[in-house]
């Protein structure tokens, strides 16, 4: 069954040198990218990281250091990255914990700006966890009926979520079709950041989610403890997290101006 879109969204897998959404970086970046009227892209860069690749890492995805000394590091491909997806709905497999999160942080650090305030994101292992319980490589026997060939390749990823999600939506009646629902469907908890460092309250309003602060609201916390808003700055959280924080305070700061 194909998607009810309303704009494009983009499909896309992410192979990096580690988990670590701060310190890791890209090696290599696919996105399949659906229109509305049934058209389809898509485009796969291998990324020089400019870090070494460990070796439990290269022995997962198979991409190595010579493999990417000669490719263009992310900073020199990140407008070209950004256009494609701009504006467009985002979704994949664990793409919320991880592909998303460091993607934001790899265009930030690039100097490219990203936030997803008019578009909404749709994770497939959700809906598979939800139903089912499995490996993306499981999902892809479950749900499409081949084994998955080239797992751990960001294209081979790429393509067998788009594949498993249309599976799914004929396997499951009571799954919505629109993106914005399925991105609601998808969503474990409401967070401000990717990294959920930062939620909304029963309220809509948002409080720490972790630390000595967890549970109070940021407002709160940056009236009665301001130096707390230098310390997460200056701390190793994501630069996503800290846009986010500064635009709550500034936000704070004009309401008391007006």
């Amino acid at each position: 069954m194909e998607l009810k879109l309303t704009k494009p969204i983009c499909f896309f897998d992410l192979e990096t040198t580690g988990i670590d959404i701060c310190k890791d970086r890209i090696v290599e970046i696919s996105v399949f990218k659906v229109y509305p009227n049934g058209t389809k892209e898509s485009k796969t860069w291998l990324v020089n990281p400019e870090m070494p690749i460990p070796p439990q890492t290269t022995a997962v995805h198979g991409i190595t250091d010579e493999k990417v000394a000669n490719e263009p590091t992310f900073k020199e491909l990140a407008t070209i990255i950004h256009n494609m997806m701009k504006d467009c709905d985002l979704a994949g497999f664990n793409s919320d914990r991880f592909d998303i999160p460091l993607l934001a942080e790899e265009l930030l650090r690039a100097g490219v700006d990203f936030d997803m305030k008019n578009s909404v994101a749709v994770d497939i292992q959700t809906i598979f966890h939800k139903k089912e319980e499995r490996t993306l490589s499981a999902a892809y026997k479950f749900y499409c009926g081949q084994s998955l060939e080239n797992a751990h390749s960001a294209e081979a990823d790429t393509m067998a979520t788009y594949e498993i999600l249309k599976s799914q939506l004929d396997r499951y009646e009571d799954l919505p079709h629109d993106m914005k629902s399925l991105s609601e469907y998808t969503t474990r908890k409401k967070s401000v950041d990717f990294a959920g460092f930062i939620a909304l309250d029963k309220d809509n309003e948002e409080i720490f989610a972790f630390g000595k602060h967890k549970g109070v609201k940021v407002n709160k916390v940056l009236e009665t403890e301001p130096g707390y808003f230098g310390w997460i700055q200056n701390a190793d959280f994501p630069l996503y997290t800290k846009k986010v924080l500064t635009a709550i305070k500034l936000r704070k700061l004009n309401t008391k101006l007006n």
